[in-house]
């Protein structure tokens, strides 16, 4: 092992930025990221969301960023009373959150599609099948500079 940890498999997670960030706020989207030899696939529980809540983006090259605000409540008489607010208060977001996931290097964001259907967002990312240039460039050494 003479690479030691730097060769070690698992050190982005390590020494990078989180694969995958979450902000919640009164909600949980739950997600699955599934992969096939063609695409990543990513599957969030939305229940209650519609199509114009949530709000899928790419940011700084290769961040999925992945927001969904509900709708809000509004009580009608001022002599309600709440006893629980689990979903959310009177006049507040019923719900939302919002997860960043770092997207690996070989997919084409360009082509990235989003679908919502009976509470569960679907986002299809395909995969580059083409080679990418290596990150890492040989540095000649010389006597003089």
């Amino acid at each position: 092992m003479a690479d030691g940890l730097f060769g070690h498999p698992f050190r982005r997670f390590l020494w990078s930025p989180p694969v995958f960030r979450e902000r919640w706020s009164s909600s949980t989207a739950l997600m699955d990221w599934l992969e096939s030899p063609t695409a990543h696939i990513f599957k969030f529980n939305v229940p209650g969301f519609r199509k114009e809540e949530i709000k899928v983006q790419i940011e700084e090259g290769n961040i999925l960023q992945v927001k969904g605000e509900g709708g809000k409540e509004e009580a009608n008489a001022k002599d309600i009373v709440w006893h629980v607010a689990e979903r959310g208060t009177a006049g507040k977001s019923l719900a939302e959150f919002s997860r960043e996931i770092e997207l690996p290097d070989n997919v084409k964001v360009d082509q990235i599609k989003a679908q919502v259907e009976n509470g569960v967002l679907t986002i299809l990312v395909p995969k580059d099948a083409t080679p990418k240039p290596s990150r890492v460039r040989n540095i000649n050494i010389t006597s003089k500079l």
